[in-house]
């Protein structure tokens, strides 16, 4: 098995600044025995609680067997459907692993009433639902199961014997699941969701819809003692040292894009976009991981902070300041875990809290609270609501908006991010704006699905560095969806979590244009016609 990276550039240059430190100070046989103490005195609360996914490869192997027997226990019933309701690492994971595998699981991440109302629509008789949630506190996993149970009830059918959990044990969701009678899975408490990936949240929705799960874990097992050798030859500290290009070092190369290139895993770039966003954009500092293509727009525009870094099938040397990654997935999980927490290091910071996530939490309950006082809309223009936060706009048109949001863009160190509150299963032409964007600006362009990103990138926007201008779209639900046992529908969740992440980047002095499609897909033309 081959795990390799390769560096040229500005890339290697900070590989060659920082391996001998790391090599001489034993970080990698550290990690490897959970010394806490690699990220500080402030950091070592949460570090000494968070270490678990060091050995999640082999903690979990436990956990195979029964996974595969409950799916031939579905299979004997004929229940072949698997939906998994989670957010952030909960379902970025098991989304990789399963389109990786080639086999189908319905991931329901979004609040979203038309997605949700997709996920219901599917055959109920030959269902089974993954509900993922550390706590169990998360209002979108939450309301989630809840539209399940009633539609399970509904149907006739016994909820309990299609509702299976994952959560970490003694944790509310724990008690809740058990006296409902439903199937409990345990993950490592003493793992963050965002490095869950080997552990019951990877693996139990993953295995159930049919993924070799077995063959992921013995995947990074095969390679846990090459990351954990103190060596310059570790792939880990290679790939760690080369994503701290940070402010100060290199030519202030902030940003990484993470390019897809020949690759056989799926999705590779959106589950290493919140381990790294989410590790480390706090405290103003971080690196921002925008998820690219061979084709994009930032890798042939010369931006001096950015550093490529291209997932492959084979790492071979690259020109320019770029990073070349290959391996097979489990053993990609693994070193990936380990280069962030070694970056994390070099950049000073706690890998392993999220200080800013609450915040949107708690502005979005706010605004699900006052559902009434919403915001008037600046201005319609084609069926498309304008509103802005700390921006003031003197137009009357969406293109117009949209140029006076890009007009606050830093041409140095700036960057895009679209947020699309949107049903991803029928308007996923929106992610087409991003690389329309991308050579609008010659700046690097991010795009996250809401509100899953909120559980990922939604760290960095706040905690990072203030270099980001925002664009909401909004859309409103052909039919929306009551919560079940709650005062308030899916879509006035959803709108409340993009008012509330809007008022909290508006705080910290960025600029936000939210646009309301009053129908998804005309509004995406528009947007791309102002383009």
């Amino acid at each position: 098995m081959s795990l390799k990276v390769v560096v040229a550039g500005t890339a290697a240059a900070a590989v060659a600044n920082n391996i001998d430190a790391l090599v001489a100070d034993k970080v990698a046989s550290r990690i490897a025995a959970k010394d806490f103490t690699l990220w500080g005195k402030e950091a070592e609360s949460e570090s000494s609680i968070r270490l678990g996914w060091v050995n999640s490869a082999v903690d979990s192997a436990p956990l195979v067997e029964p996974i595969l027997a409950l799916r031939a226990e579905f299979a004997a019933k004929g229940i072949t459907r698997f939906v998994l309701c989670g957010m952030g690492g909960s379902s970025l994971a098991p989304e990789v692993i399963t389109q990786t595998a080639g086999v189908e699981l319905v991931v329901l991440d979004s609040t979203n009433a038309d997605q949700v109302g997709t996920a219901l629509a599917g055959d109920l008789t030959k269902t089974a639902v993954v509900v993922s949630s550390k706590s169990g506190s998360t209002v979108e996993t939450d309301s989630q199961k809840r539209i399940f149970e009633k539609a399970f009830t509904d149907a006739g059918i016994d909820k309990a014997d299609r509702i299976v959990v994952v959560t970490d044990p003694g944790s509310p969701m724990e008690a809740a699941a058990k006296a409902d009678g439903y199937r409990v899975f345990n993950a490592d408490p003493t793992v963050g969701g965002r490095y869950s990936a080997l552990t019951a949240f990877g693996l139990v929705p993953s295995g159930l819809a049919g993924a070799d799960i077995k063959a992921l874990l013995a995947e990074a097992v095969a390679v846990s003692e090459l990351l954990a050798s103190d060596s310059a030859e570790n792939p880990a500290l290679v790939l760690g040292a080369a994503l701290a290009c940070t402010p100060g070092e290199m030519g202030n190369r902030d940003k990484i894009g993470i390019v897809a290139d020949g690759t056989s895993i799926v999705g590779f770039g959106d589950w290493a976009e919140q381990l790294i966003a989410e590790s480390t954009g706090k405290i103003g500092k971080g690196i921002l991981p925008v998820v690219l293509d061979p084709q994009s727009q930032e890798l042939h525009s010369g931006l001096a902070d950015l550093v490529a870094v291209h997932v492959q099938a084979d790492a071979k040397p690259v020109s320019g300041d770029t990073v070349s990654v290959s391996g097979p997935l489990g053993a990609q999980f693994l070193l990936w875990e380990f280069a962030t927490v070694i970056a994390s290091r070099l950049i000073g910071i706690n890998p392993f809290d999220q200080p800013d996530v609450e915040s949107a939490k708690i502005a979005a309950r706010g605004m699900l609270e006052q559902r009434d006082a919403v915001i008037p809309a600046l201005f319609t223009d084609s069926g498309v609501e304008v509103r802005a936060t700390e921006l003031s706009l003197s137009s009357n048109t969406v293109a117009q908006a949209i140029s006076q949001l890009l007009a606050q863009l830093d041409d140095d160190e700036g960057y895009v991010s679209i947020h699309a509150y949107l049903d991803r299963t029928s308007v996923a032409e929106a992610a087409e704006l991003r690389d329309l964007f991308a050579k609008k600006t010659r700046r690097p362009v991010t795009f996250g699905w809401a509100p899953r990103f909120l559980h990922s990138t939604g760290q960095y926007h706040k905690g990072g560095p203030r270099q980001g201008i925002y664009l909401q779209l909004v859309s409103e639900a052909e039919k929306d969806i009551q919560v079940p046992g709650r005062d308030f529908t899916f879509g006035e969740l959803i709108a409340s979590q993009a008012a509330g992440d809007a008022k909290v980047l508006g705080s910290l002095g960025r600029p936000v244009l939210t646009l309301t499609l009053a129908d998804a897909k005309a509004g995406i033309e528009l947007i791309k016609s102002a383009l």
